[in-house]
């Protein structure tokens, strides 16, 4: 199993976000990607969103992204807090979105997983700490 996190720090437009507003991300996503398929005349739908949304646990904050093509099985997708220390030394709770790979999960689906990480990080102004461990800013720094 491998994880991503996208971390919404001081800096990103917004501190914190529901399940439900990771979902509507997700549905924006397949929105721009089925307008660009149009002016492409091609279904490009189906290539940049392979998935449905499934099974939404709110109780546990997680729902999962199923496939049923070939190149592609599943992503877990989670939302969570942690405790932090800021620059000043204070305690403070931290908002996080998880991208998880089960061990089902193929070579497709980290690409694609890669993909959704990049998006969501960019659009919420985080902070992307990737499967292989590097990190990519999204916020405007110094």
């Amino acid at each position: 199993m491998e994880n991503a996190y996208i971390k919404l720090v001081s800096k990103s437009n917004i501190q914190n976000i529901s399940l439900d507003d990771v979902k509507d991300l997700f549905n924006y996503y397949k929105e721009i990607t089925g307008k660009t398929g149009k002016q492409l005349d091609w279904d490009y739908n189906n290539a940049a969103f392979p998935y449905q949304i499934k099974e939404i646990n709110h109780e546990k904050n997680w729902f999962y992204l199923k496939s049923d093509q070939q190149k592609y099985n599943a992503i877990v997708i989670g939302v969570g807090h942690e405790k932090i220390e800021d620059e000043i030394d204070e305690i403070k709770e931290q908002t996080y979105i998880q991208v998880t790979l089960p061990e089902s999960s193929t070579p497709g689906d980290k690409g694609k997983a890669n993909e959704f990480c990049k998006f969501l990080a960019k659009k919420l102004e985080g902070e992307l700490h990737l499967f292989n461990e590097r990190v990519m800013y999204f916020y405007k720094r110094k």
